[in-house]
């Protein structure tokens, strides 16, 4: 086991229209709205309440997963951390939101929370995230730990 599983913390759909399907899940089923990215084309809800669990919805064409699914996994912070080792012991690739390579995890500012990406065998994009005590900051996203802790963007 390279870290301990507290449980699923965020599912991702690609959805046709995201306005529409923004106002389904906001108006009809009551999540609260947290995050949009219009230039992305992308929305983030919380499930059921902020900091519990998480729904992304991807315009059609937006998803930089393209048609991979994706699930993120609630860890404990130093699980996260440690993380990026285990799995290159395992001979999986840490990653930075499924892009490039990691040597440490990477904040989400809007949120906050560290996260650590790697690929399941089928190249589905799997998750482990932590949310940081901190209160968000209004910097770029995915920037390392380490640049978080020493007081980026405050």
């Amino acid at each position: 086991m390279i870290v301990p599983i507290k449980g699923l913390y965020e599912a991702h759909l690609t959805v046709r229209d995201l306005d529409r399907s923004i106002a389904f899940y906001r108006d009809v089923l009551g999540l609260p709205l947290a995050h949009v990215v219009k230039d992305r084309n992308v929305a983030f809800f919380w499930v059921p309440e902020a900091e519990k669990a998480m729904l992304g919805l991807w315009g059609v064409g937006s998803a930089p997963m393209g048609m991979k699914l994706h699930i993120a996994f609630n860890v404990a912070l130093e699980d996260v951390e440690r993380s990026v080792e285990r799995l290159k012991a395992a001979g999986l690739t840490p990653t930075k939101n499924g892009e490039e390579p990691i040597d440490e995890p990477v904040v989400l500012s809007w949120m906050p929370a560290a996260s650590v990406y790697f690929d399941d065998p089928d190249g589905h994009s799997l998750e482990f995230i932590s949310l940081l005590p901190e209160e968000p900051r209004p910097i770029p996203s995915f920037l390392p730990l380490s640049e978080w802790r020493a007081g980026a963007g405050l």
